[in-house]
């Protein structure tokens, strides 16, 4: 009886101290791990990057600015009448010359063949006058007629020479009245909407045009720029014709390229600017009068500067500008540099950078000197691409 109690107390017995002994172990083993994790150090911040390039880049002067169409015609007429034929479209385009509208002739027809009656009946009786004028000669020096008959012979042939003469001056007259019947257009351009029907009766006291003709091409675009960067502008007019592009008005989209036609010859007080005209040849008609864009004036193109993305470049309380540059361990070194230009989201480096190296684009507010990184791809680079795409972002 005493035999059987005896084995189980000795199995409890182990059993205890197979628990005793895992407990031991398990601490054992929590104590190791705590130095191993207080060793790894705190973890690597995830940060934007790319490379600093080599390449040219192109120096802009930008300015917000609006299309002017090279002329503008409001079609008025010369001369009263009922308009008879429209012989344009709207919205066509039309060269110099072309028929647009014709005002009934016909009143001016028959003033004009009034004039030529007249032309002829006076000229007929100059014809006589002076034939008279060539007998009253030779009778006057015989002593045959009095002098003053033939005096007064010489007078009627001035003068009706003077009406031969304001025949043929309201013969001119009426052949412009008539042409003024036909309008056409004095420039090559685009026709605007209509304005008059057939039928109307216009004036030449009428203060409302007939219809506008808007020369597109070429067509210009004024813009402004601060009057301090004028001189170097000027500069570089000198050494030749300037390019400007004209971008949409969100600056995304480039509508044409032209080149600088002037600047103006005054700055404008109020705001500081002057006024630049650039000429574009708009052959797709890609530009149209009084719309907005933006001017970009390309200056010159430095060749061979290296550049990083402007978001790269931090500015110290003291007004340097440095940049975090992430050495080969993925530490962060701050590197002092000098800004030679920002262009858009590009800045150019005199010093500070080389070709190759790695800066920080984003996540630079918790980041120091030493401070572990881990860079990450897609990130834009100076030209425009995106890190992975292009092969300029390296980690």
């Amino acid at each position: 009886m005493n035999h059987r109690h005896a084995i189980p107390f000795r199995l409890v017995t182990s059993l205890g101290f197979i628990l005793v002994l895992l407990i031991l172990l398990a601490g054992c083993g929590s104590t190791n791990t705590k130095p191993a994790q207080a060793s790894a150090g705190p973890p690597a911040i995830p940060v934007g990057v790319a490379t600093a390039e080599r390449r040219d880049v192109p120096v802009f002067q930008e300015g917000l600015g609006s299309v002017q169409a090279s002329n503008t015609v409001s079609l008025k007429s010369r001369v009263d009448g009922q308009i008879v034929t429209i012989a344009f479209r709207e919205g066509q385009a039309v060269k110099q010359g072309d028929l647009l509208i014709v005002i009934d002739p016909r009143p001016y027809q028959v003033q004009l063949e009034q004039a030529q009656a007249a032309l002829a009946r006076d000229q007929a009786q100059l014809k006589n006058a002076q034939l008279d004028y060539q007998r009253y000669q030779n009778l006057s020096k015989e002593g045959v007629i009095a002098q003053q008959q033939f005096d007064a012979q010489k007078a009627l042939v001035g003068q009706l020479e003077g009406t031969v003469q304001s025949d043929q001056a309201a013969i001119d007259n009426a052949k412009l009245q008539l042409a003024y019947t036909r309008i056409t257009s004095p420039v090559s351009g685009r026709i605007g909407l209509r304005l008059v029907d057939i039928g109307n009766m216009v004036h030449a006291a009428d203060t409302n045009p007939l219809l506008v003709v808007t020369q597109l091409q070429p067509i210009a675009v004024v813009f402004t720029l601060p009057e301090d960067v004028l001189p170097n502008v000027v500069k570089h007019m000198r050494s030749g014709t300037l390019q400007v592009d004209a971008y949409s008005r969100d600056d995304t989209t480039k509508l044409a390229t032209g080149k600088l036609l002037t600047i103006d010859n005054q700055i404008d007080p109020t705001t500081g600017t002057g006024k630049l005209k650039a000429i574009f040849d708009n052959n797709d008609n890609a530009l149209w009068p009084n719309q907005f864009v933006n001017a970009h004036l390309l200056l010159e193109t430095r060749k061979g500067i290296t550049v990083v993305p402007a978001a790269s470049i931090q500015r110290g309380p003291q007004g340097g500008t440095y940049t975090y540059l992430v050495k080969p361990d993925k530490t962060i070194e701050v590197r002092q540099v000098k800004v030679a230009f920002t262009q858009a989201n590009v800045s150019a480096i005199d010093s500070g950078l080389v070709p190759g190296e790695l800066v920080v684009t984003d996540g630079q507010d918790k980041l120091q000197g030493g401070s572990r990184v881990e860079p990450h791809s897609g990130t834009p680079s100076p030209s425009g691409k995106s890190a992975q795409s292009s092969g300029i972002v390296g980690q």
